[in-house]
């Protein structure tokens, strides 16, 4: 009986995807102060590769309480999929907003409805949003680490990106 317990133990910690660079905003939380100016370091063009494609973002530099920018993957050619959001300053913290586009330029989400990652803390060269962390490496490289569920499943994605 003890040996089961520790096999259901050790297959249940092997499925289990770990998500070391991400943190989750918890109910009760408050965000922290901030602004955008904390995270200005984001702004550029910057490509990458991912889900077997070739990724590109494009963010504008802080601009009326906001940074914008424009995301999209490419396989075989063919772009996948889009997402279009920012950073924006709402009171004294920092909100992460998307939207999910089909290559046809179709929403994902509802009309009026976003995707919103609260601000869990900024540190270092790190920016913790809610399942979302913004890492910068260097003035040419940054890390984005995204919680992806798929089919039930959670997965901790990383998306390394070059300043073009």
């Amino acid at each position: 009986m003890k040996n089961l317990v520790i096999i259901v133990f050790l297959a249940a910690l092997t499925s289990c995807k770990a998500q070391t660079n991400t943190l989750q905003f918890e109910q009760g939380m408050t965000s922290p102060k901030a602004n955008l100016s904390q995270v200005s370091w984001i702004q550029g063009h910057w490509k990458g590769e991912a889900f077997g494609g070739i990724t590109e973002e494009i963010w504008s530099p802080p601009l009326g309480d906001s940074m914008m920018f424009s995301f999209k993957l490419v396989s075989d050619g063919k772009v996948v999929f889009y997402e279009l959001g920012g950073i924006r300053q709402v009171d004294d913290t920092l909100l992460f907003q998307l939207k999910h586009f089909g290559n046809d330029f179709k929403g994902w989400e509802d009309k009026d409805e976003t995707v919103d990652a609260k601000l869990v803390k900024i540190e270092g060269n790190r920016v913790y949003f809610d399942q979302f962390t913004f890492e910068k490496i260097s003035d040419t490289e940054i890390n984005i680490y995204v919680v992806i569920e798929d089919k039930g499943e959670t997965e901790e994605v990383t998306f390394n990106y070059k300043k073009q």
